[in-house]
């Protein structure tokens, strides 16, 4: 096995900083919608607004560090072999099947990884930030020129909220598929991922 260095600090860091904002927006946000009841209405306001602005400034300083690194390659999309890999996670990997994509540290994400995270960055996440910031500054949205319902944009920020549970389900469950349980959880822990010599092969 060779010892890859795959994951930066500060690509390990924006990912558990960013699961823990989201996670506490999660908690946040469904106490305002009267899912249960324990900061109460107005304090629970208050964090998640503030957590909001603090996923903000991390998405900014992470957009920032994917152009200035060249890490923004590692998301460009490719169907090629898709229906492989979901064949993999469906079937393949219950039959004790080799995983049909080899990491490297040019290539981290294999074509599947690439659409689902694709989607988080341009879909969920800016969806979400989107309307939490027009709700925020709902009560200047007339001097902007803009014209749209409070309630049309709780919808928005909701749904897009159950599409981040969603990804955030099978996010947590896809860590598990590596070549132990807590592999992938390591790997993003300390950086390092072990990769047996003849899978150090160019990828997409």
């Amino acid at each position: 096995m060779r010892r890859v260095y795959l994951y930066t600090r500060y690509e390990r860091f924006w990912h558990w900083t960013q699961a823990l904002l989201l996670i506490g927006l999660g908690l946040t946000g469904s106490e305002i919608h009267g899912v249960y009841r324990w900061l109460g209405f107005e304090k629970a306001y208050k964090l998640h607004t503030l957590l909001g602005w603090g996923l903000v400034v991390l998405v900014a300083f992470t957009i920032f560090w994917h152009f200035t690194t060249g890490q923004w390659k590692q998301y460009l999309p490719t169907t090629e072999r898709v229906g492989t890999l979901i064949r993999f996670y469906t079937v393949g990997m219950f039959r004790g099947e080799p995983h049909p994509y080899k990491k490297t540290e040019l290539s981290k994400l294999n074509p599947l990884q690439r659409l689902t995270y694709l989607g988080f960055k341009l879909l969920i996440v800016p969806v979400l930030g989107t309307t939490g910031l027009l709700m925020i500054f709902y009560n200047r949205l007339t001097e902007w020129g803009l014209s749209i319902s409070l309630g049309a944009l709780a919808t928005l920020h909701t749904a897009a909220a159950f599409l981040l549970l969603a990804f955030f389900i099978l996010h947590v469950y896809m860590t598990t598929t590596g070549h132990t349980v807590f592999s992938n959880l390591k790997s993003m822990i300390l950086g390092y991922e072990e990769i047996p010599w003849e899978e150090q092969v160019e990828q997409i």
